[in-house]
């Protein structure tokens, strides 16, 4: 079930009203999951009710994705204003230190949200900001390409496209290793999504100069890779265990860049192992 909530973000001109979508399902600790760069909470989708089974699962959609209107005028989609951003929600939902995932851009938000002693435990999948620059601009790229075809792309031709396993491929072989499973509605809505990201440009620009180069010692935290991501290349989770000695690393076999929908249970498992470390 779906719903909003408003809340005040502090801002240099003054507080900010800041307004985001999400769904909650579950009993349990607190975990918020937080979805990739143009994609929507429905990512998390395929591992929701196997996560829900144990937790209290708020899957968002972050500012500017999915169904959240973008940042007001006066905040930054950058990390501080992310950070105070989702302090802010998990505040709104009475939510206090919630276990959390994320994925890619999610999963860098996740790990700023552990560096801020802000959650209890981190799962995250493909998380940004272990990249060389010459990593980081092949991602962009493939980002960027990404969403311009989505927007040039007739509905019409998005619909027939993922009526089958092929056309699934081409809409979005990028994200998954196995895009065949992904459902037809689901891909027309992910493809609509990308399309519509408010907050996709602003973004992409906050992230050009982003590395993650602090230690998070003092929580659980594992940094999970699929084998076959094609956006954001598995060595890059071998930074990642450099950077945060204590972190679980975790191989995804035969996962790509969205691991949720390659692997549900393996994806969910590692996550629920992730947050009882946190408990």
């Amino acid at each position: 079930m779906s719903a909003t909530v408003s809340f005040k973000v502090p801002s240099a001109h003054g507080p900010r009203t800041v307004t985001l979508s999400y769904a909650r399902v579950g009993s349990g600790e607190p975990l918020l999951l937080l979805h990739g760069i143009g994609h929507h909470r429905q990512a998390w989708d395929p591992v929701v009710h196997l996560l829900a089974a144990e937790r209290d699962v708020i899957a968002v959609d972050l500012p500017g994705f999915g169904a959240s209107p973008a940042l007001p005028d006066g905040l930054r989609h950058d990390l501080p204003t992310m950070n105070a951003t989702l302090g802010a929600l998990c505040e709104a939902l009475e939510i206090e230190r919630p276990h959390v995932a994320g994925n890619s851009l999610g999963g860098l938000l996740a790990l700023e949200l552990g560096r801020e002693k802000l959650v209890r435990s981190v799962t995250a999948l493909s998380p940004a900001g272990f990249w060389t620059q010459a990593e980081r601009r092949y991602a962009f790229g493939v980002l960027q390409t990404m969403r311009g075809i989505a927007r040039r792309a007739p509905l019409p031709v998005v619909e027939r496209l993922s009526r089958t396993a092929a056309g699934r491929t081409v809409l979005t072989s990028t994200i998954y290793a196995r895009p065949g499973r992904r459902s037809p509605q689901a891909v027309v809505a992910e493809t609509l999504a990308l399309a519509g990201a408010t907050g996709f440009e602003e973004t992409l620009r906050a992230g050009v100069d982003v590395l993650f180069t602090d230690d998070i010692p003092h929580i659980p935290v594992t940094v999970a890779w699929g084998t076959r991501d094609r956006i954001l290349v598995r060595r890059q989770g071998v930074r990642a265990k450099l950077i945060i000695p204590r972190a679980r690393l975790v191989r995804l076999p035969g996962c790509g860049h969205v691991p949720m929908n390659d692997d549900p249970a393996l994806v969910a498992r590692v996550i629920l192992d992730g947050s009882r470390a946190g408990q």
